[in-house]
């Protein structure tokens, strides 16, 4: 399967999808570790994918999305934003309806 391809499969099959550094138990960089910090508050359910694993994708994610760094949050298959984005939507309260749209938030 061509990257673009798993990148599209990825955001088709998962309504939240967070494509970071690392993982939610170990995030390899502050700005991951935050956005995943702020989606449990929100008790989001979402998927997520290790840049650091898939170096193609990595590199691919960056022209799909026009968006030149991570981490990348999309919401039913479209981008949000990076960390800096993901908090000001949560601080005013934009995340949590979003999520909810989604139904990406656990009971």
């Amino acid at each position: 399967m061509e990257v673009i391809e798993r990148i599209k499969d990825q955001l088709e099959k998962n309504s939240v999808v967070l494509y970071m550094k690392g993982t939610p138990d170990f995030p390899q960089c502050g700005f991951s570790g935050q956005s995943v910090q702020v989606l449990n508050a929100c008790k989001a359910k979402f998927a997520y994918v290790n840049i650091f694993e898939d170096p193609e994708l990595r590199e691919a994610l960056k022209s799909y999305s026009n968006w030149p760094t991570y981490p990348q949050l999309y919401i039913k298959g479209e981008l949000v934003g990076g960390c800096d984005i993901i908090i000001d939507l949560y601080t005013k309260g934009e995340l949590l309806k979003m999520l909810a749209e989604a139904d990406a938030v656990a009971a």
